[in-house]
């Protein structure tokens, strides 16, 4: 690991997916978490505050980054939030099947190398009734916003952490055998290319 990805990106990913836009749809998705909770990509915390601790048993927060976890634990300390970090890429989680009531995604199937293989261990963790909570960037409806994020894509993996502009959200959640009745869609303000949200629940 180098000293950019060690070091300077995990404040550089911090500070973008904190921005307000970003913060008003995890205002949104997050306190639909109840019961035991796992959330892939937990990074540095930002969903914390938005969990509600009447509803959350436990939260696990899976991430491969050490160094995003040190900035969640004080976010879950501050918020009361009974977490317990997992060190793990999401294409093989550490936990039994059938563990979480509910598994919360927010920008972050954007940089899963694996994305299919993560969403069938989402989907052998998550108990059977349990909901997938997710929010993420994708691919634009608009053709000329697509262009832009072909092009620019192999360039932004390379300085954001491995994301990508333009992963086909809807369909890679059916592929992988969930279904949405609530999924919502809309820009976000700021950079096109980056900010065409879903956000919604999902189960199987």
């Amino acid at each position: 690991m180098g000293i950019y990805a060690k070091y300077l990106l995990p404040k550089v990913v911090h500070f973008a997916c904190g921005l307000k836009p970003a913060a008003r749809q995890r205002e949104k998705v997050v306190p639909l978490a109840e019961g035991r909770v796992l959330e892939i990509g937990i990074g540095s915390g930002l969903n914390i505050p938005f969990y509600d601790p009447h509803k959350v048993q436990h939260l696990w927060g899976l991430d491969p980054s050490a160094e995003m976890w040190a900035i969640a634990q004080k976010n879950a300390d501050r918020h009361r939030i009974n977490a317990e970090f997992i060190q793990s890429g999401a294409e093989s989680i550490p936990l039994d099947n059938h563990c979480a009531d509910t598994v919360m995604m927010t920008y972050t199937m954007c940089t899963i190398p694996d994305v299919r293989a993560a969403l069938d261990e989402i989907r052998r963790v998550l108990k059977p009734g349990g909901k997938l909570v997710f929010c993420e960037h994708g691919k634009a409806p608009d053709e000329s916003v697509q262009r832009w994020q072909n092009r620019i894509n192999p360039l932004w993996g390379k300085i954001g952490g491995g994301c990508h502009l333009n992963r086909p959200i809807p369909g890679l959640l059916e592929q992988s055998g969930f279904k949405s009745s609530d999924m919502q869609t809309m820009y976000l303000p700021g950079w096109r290319p980056a900010s065409f949200n879903y956000w919604g629940t999902a189960g199987y």
